[in-house]
């Protein structure tokens, strides 16, 4: 039976790091660790603050899982009583790399999947002015793939044009974050504020749009055209599936803290890719060790946005290899 401990830890960031819904300095997550038999597996999560959860409730989570994970329980016993979320997710993780390291293989084996390889990252540009982020862009010139943080309104049209004059060799993504024609619900399809960014968008030759509309008012997606494809990332929860989501979005952003860690990403990329959907996969700000589980499905992934351990002024040890914008897979002493 393994010995499960669970601890808060804080790391700083090089740079405030802004979205729509306001901005952070650290990256505040939860380990998990469990021991048995002279080794120990690892899961690291990031509360969702966007889904009620806190690192006292995630901890407090764990810890009543506590008693079923030494009893054996499966990830479906574990699931069932604890949903989708950030805690399942850094429990599921520490699991498999338990399990890993005591057989000797790669983590990928529990889950059918190739070797990991290096892949190409988005990285990420903090919400600010079109000046700042033009020149933010132009200092990421090693990067090929950019994702942009946008806050709502008009400015936002003149931040892509900013940023693709800055960056014209660049592949652009955005992430509104539920802000475009928040104000005004996105009710209809007549939303004069959706309508508008998106063809300032599309102008702007972006190629994906991470949730502009409220989650709970993204009915309005189904109605209108998509001058650019658009992604479900709040919409996409632990109780709304990829499957639910098709006649609204052309790609979901699957994050490990979302899915309720690998086993459960891998049963919400399945669904994905059997309605159709393009996947993007992405993360929270956190650790290398939050990064790692992700990529045993990297090669499933029409985008890759792992950039959070990037954005640390310190990283843990054993962090994954960096060249640019190449990250390369973790070695067994970080995870699997």
């Amino acid at each position: 039976m393994p010995e499960l401990s669970v601890t808060a830890e804080r790391f700083a960031l090089r740079t405030p790091f802004r979205i729509a819904r306001g901005s952070k300095t650290h990256a505040d997550v939860v380990l998990v660790s469990l021991h048995a038999h002279g080794c120990t597996g690892r899961g690291e999560c990031v509360p969702y603050a966007r889904y009620g959860e806190t690192i006292d409730s995630v901890i407090a989570q764990v810890r009543d899982a506590e008693a079923s994970i030494a009893g054996g329980a499966s990830w479906d016993d574990l699931e069932a009583r604890l949903g989708r979320g950030a805690a399942l997710n850094a429990i599921d993780t520490a699991m498999v790399d338990l399990a890993a390291k005591r057989r000797g293989v790669p983590a990928g084996t529990f889950f059918g999947q190739p070797p990991a390889a290096a892949v190409t990252t988005a990285v990420t540009l903090s919400l600010d002015s079109p000046d700042l982020m033009a020149e933010a862009a132009r200092a990421a010139a090693a990067f090929p793939l950019l994702k942009l943080k946008l806050g709502g309104g008009h400015q936002d049209a003149n931040r892509m044009h900013a940023v693709r004059r800055a960056r014209p060799d660049a592949r652009l993504i955005v992430d509104a974050n539920e802000a475009w024609a928040s104000q005004a619900g996105a009710t209809t399809a007549a939303d004069g504020e959706l309508i508008f960014l998106l063809t300032a968008a599309a102008d702007a030759d972006i190629e994906l749009v991470e949730q502009p509309v409220p989650a709970d008012a993204d009915h309005v997606l189904a109605d209108i055209a998509h001058p650019v494809p658009i992604c479900a990332d709040e919409a996409l929860s632990g109780t709304v599936m990829p499957y639910d989501l098709a006649d609204r979005y052309d790609a979901v952003n699957l994050k490990l803290d979302k899915a309720g860690g690998p086993t459960g990403l891998m049963q919400m990329l399945t669904d994905a890719q059997a309605v159709g959907l393009d996947v993007m996969l992405g993360c929270m700000v956190a650790t290398s060790l939050a990064m790692a589980p992700a990529f045993l499905f990297t090669h499933q992934a029409r985008w890759v946005d792992l950039d959070g351990p990037l954005l640390l002024a310190e990283d843990r040890p054993h962090a994954l290899r960096a060249e640019g914008a190449t990250l390369h897979p973790p070695s067994p002493a970080l995870w699997g």
